[in-house]
């Protein structure tokens, strides 16, 4: 009889060394595969975020419908004879 508790109190832990003992545990190993997920889903967005200040890019070079668009909105420029407006919200404007 205390043959087989012995045997069986070395199976199991040889089990459980083999699922949480070592370097690296098997809560480890999950930990590492779900930060790796993580990762690779922001390469994913950064990827795509590469791709339109990409586009952008090009397109402040190459067209000049989007070259004005940028200047208008960003500089208040206008063309020659224009108005510029402002509307100026009404919390502004005190003190």
């Amino acid at each position: 009889m205390n043959r087989r508790v012995v045997v069986g109190t070395v199976v199991v832990g040889m089990v459980a060394f083999a699922a949480m003992g070592g370097e690296y545990s098997s809560l480890d190993l999950w930990r590492m595969r779900r930060q790796v997920r993580r990762e690779q889903a922001a390469i994913v967005r950064l990827r795509r975020d590469v791709d339109s200040l990409t586009r952008a890019a090009r397109a402040l070079k190459t067209d000049s419908a989007t070259l004005e668009r940028v200047a208008r909105e960003t500089f208040g420029m206008i063309r020659p004879g224009e108005s510029l407006y402002e509307v100026v919200p009404p919390d502004s404007a005190r003190p």
